[in-house]
């Protein structure tokens, strides 16, 4: 099961040029694995996207700011290095020392219909992220209930069906990668959220 997950991850690192990818079941829980595992506590973020952006933030009682930013293809979480690149895909776009999340939703570049992955070269933070997408299992013991000590887990991993779908897109990707596209969003600054 986790073999056709890598292939995709590892396939998805080399088009990208990110030294580790890592494949999730949305592009909301990968920004939220990404914000969890560096304990982000505020920041600022165009008020132009989706809707389960600020939703995280109250989840994770983050404190933030919504920005008077439009953006194309993917815009930073200011004070941190994580970037929502939701709408873009493109060969060797990682940059160093980010963590780049992707969508793989139907109006998304490589469109599996669901999933999401965090673009990365920390290995320190992409063992701690594997482990935390899938429910604090470390994937060397098997079977999983052998592991008698975990890390605080969350279930957001992606099926294998969905890895091979996106290795089968991401091979028709090489020759022809569509350029990111202006969705307009609404302004998120004009809803509230109550708790």
């Amino acid at each position: 099961m986790f073999e056709k997950i890598k292939q995709f991850e590892d396939a998805l690192a080399e088009f990208t040029g990110a030294p580790y990818a890592v494949m999730t079941d949305c592009c909301t829980h990968a920004i939220e694995l990404c914000l969890r595992y560096q304990n982000v506590k505020n920041t600022r973020f165009s008020a132009y996207t989706y809707l389960s952006i600020p939703m995280t933030m109250h989840k994770l009682g983050i404190k933030y700011e919504l920005l008077d930013k439009q953006w194309t293809g993917e815009y930073p979480f200011e004070y941190t290095n994580i970037w929502d690149s939701a709408r873009r895909l493109e060969k060797n776009m990682y940059v160093a020392g980010t963590m780049k999340c992707l969508s793989f939703g139907h109006d998304k570049p490589l469109h599996i219909g669901r999933g999401g992955a965090i673009l990365l070269d920390d290995k320190a933070a992409y063992d701690a992220i594997i482990c935390m997408r899938y429910d604090g299992r470390d994937l060397n013991i098997k079977p999983w209930i052998a592991q008698r000590e975990f890390r605080v887990g969350y279930h957001y991993k992606p099926t294998p069906e969905e890895a091979v779908q996106g290795l089968s897109l991401l091979h028709g990707l090489k020759e022809h990668c569509p350029a990111p596209k202006q969705v307009d969003y609404p302004d998120l600054r004009t809803i509230t959220i109550k708790d």
